[in-house]
């Protein structure tokens, strides 16, 4: 008899690290997944996008919940799911990242005595400030199964005493994806760099979105003016997230394509791959996109004090600037052109997702 796995998705980069993981549970005979889409995510740019272009099947329930705060998101969140889950009566709920879809996910399997599974478990910044840092927490907190990618990510949760057969160190799924996704990226690369009239390694990509930059007008501007300053000396790309361009509308900054800086709305994966892999160096504040420079070959600017990603600050291919400064963040992003870090495979070997499937067969099958 086979075993429900219930699984819960929102945001765009938690449908990347399920395109791996949910091809791995589907060759199981034993697990069966029902995929949830809570919404958060949800016009096509943003979501309907990354399903076709990552071979998703469309989620078997769409839950249409985006906007508002984070205790309003989260709290329609738990309603939805709890009634799901309680229709459903899965075996385990599995959860992505760093999200309120991840939180309001494991909280409503977890008050149901539901078992949870939490995929990218241990990543700290060890900033409380982020919403993102104690959705992680205590999504670890609650999980029964937790996924690490790195040895880093063990050694946070030892530290807070989380430990033993239920902590399994498999590597990093969105890997894999880039692995799997490099030569359908490299096959496009022509035609998309030639209709943004960019050539590699002659631009800056830039992405604008973590609520700690957008919800902070000083920080945001900040960022929009050195973004500015440094388009007069390299293009930069930059596509818009929703909640930046509604930030920066809301704060009457006006959005203007000034020389060199190429506003674009948000663009699927392949075409952020193709970006990604030909710019000169990626500015971002995601943490998602930190590791897909790195995976490709392509310096990186973060703009946060901290990052979870601690090894690729090591390793030299990642520099944290704080957003805060007009002349640092400048600074930052032209002094990292050329600049390559060393090398290192921190992220396993690209086969995260099928020792996740594995370890799920062994364990509920048991």
């Amino acid at each position: 008899m086979s075993k429900n796995i219930i699984t819960v998705v929102g945001a765009r980069p938690q449908l990347i690290k399920a395109s791996a993981v949910s091809r791995s549970l589907e060759a199981k005979e034993s697990l069966q997944e029902y995929l949830v889409h809570t919404g958060q995510h949800f016009d096509d740019n943003m979501s309907g996008v990354f399903f076709r272009e990552l071979g998703l099947s469309a989620p078997d329930a769409f839950l249409g919940i985006h906007g508002g705060g984070h205790g309003d998101m989260t709290g329609r969140m738990l309603i939805e799911l709890e009634a799901l889950l309680l229709k459903k009566n899965p075996d385990l709920v599995l959860v992505y990242g760093d999200t309120n879809s991840t939180l309001a996910g494991a909280l409503a399997a977890a008050k149901l005595g539901i078992p949870v599974g939490h995929v990218e478990a241990g990543l700290r910044s060890f900033n409380r400030q982020m919403p993102e840092e104690l959705n992680r927490v205590i999504t670890d907190h609650v999980s029964d199964f937790l996924f690490a990618p790195t040895t880093i990510a063990v050694e946070n949760l030892s530290r807070e005493g989380v430990s033993g057969k239920g902590v399994s160190l498999v590597g990093d799924v969105m890997y894999d994806v880039a692995l799997a996704m490099a030569a359908k990226a490299e096959g496009k690369k022509t035609e998309v760099l030639a209709e943004l009239g960019v050539e590699r390694d002659s631009f800056i990509l830039a992405t604008v979105h973590r609520a700690g930059t957008t919800d902070n007008p000083d920080s945001l501007l900040a960022v929009m003016d050195a973004l500015e300053q440094v388009a007069s000396d390299i293009p930069i790309i930059l596509p818009l997230h929703p909640r930046t361009r509604a930030r920066l509308t809301s704060l009457g900054r006006m959005i203007i394509e000034r020389k060199g800086l190429r506003v674009i709305d948000p663009v699927g994966y392949l075409e952020m791959v193709v970006l990604e892999r030909a710019a000169a160096v990626v500015v971002t504040d995601s943490g998602g996109v930190q590791k897909e420079a790195f995976f490709h070959g392509t310096p990186c600017v973060t703009l946060r004090n901290e990052t979870e990603w601690v090894e690729l600050v090591d390793l030299g291919w990642n520099r944290l600037v704080s957003p805060v400064s007009v002349d640092k963040i400048r600074e930052a992003i032209l002094g990292s052109i050329g600049v390559h870090g060393r090398e290192g495979r921190p992220y396993g070997d690209g086969a995260a997702a099928e020792e996740i499937a594995k370890i799920l067969d062994r364990v509920m099958s048991s």
